[in-house]
């Protein structure tokens, strides 16, 4: 094996094992993201629209401004546009100006769009039980969130 691999880090963590938990991580996470989206796709949704619609459920008044969802989402403002138009277009989200401030327009979740994405949770919510929290448990789990939202503020 490469020495670079079997060196250690400021007498931590060898390179080789770090390498290979981040890898881990990545292929888990990736594995696991395949099955939750497939069963998403099968609530007729896409991914992404699942993921809109979940943040403005979860938002109180179901309303988020356009360039805060954009960025949530990880969308450049001109690409979300197009995905906020089709969103709207299905009659899941209505777009309303903010009164106060000509430059900020909300993304609002309609009746349907909350019909939609509840039914859609239900299925979720199955789904992530029997594919995450079955395998490592509530402890590991919460570990595990806790852990991804250290690294998530890191770079924010």
């Amino acid at each position: 094996m490469s020495r670079y691999f079997l060196a250690r880090y400021d007498g931590g963590v060898e390179n080789g094992d770090l390498i290979t938990n981040w890898g881990l991580v990545v292929e888990g996470f990736a594995k696991a993201q395949r099955v939750l989206q497939a069963d998403i796709e099968a609530s007729d949704l896409s991914p992404i629209w699942f993921e809109v619609l979940l943040r403005l459920v979860r938002t109180p008044g179901h309303r988020l401004p356009m360039t805060q969802l954009a960025d949530e989402v990880l969308f450049s403002s001109g690409g979300f546009t197009k995905l906020a138009d089709r969103i709207q277009e299905a009659g899941y989200v209505e777009r309303i100006g903010c009164p106060s401030d000509r430059r900020v327009t909300w993304i609002t979740l309609t009746d349907s769009g909350e019909k939609v994405i509840n039914a859609a949770l239900e299925r979720h919510v199955a789904c992530l039980r029997a594919n995450v929290l079955e395998p490592l448990g509530e402890s590991s789990l919460t570990e595990l969130g806790q852990h991804m939202r250290t690294l998530r503020d890191r770079h924010t």
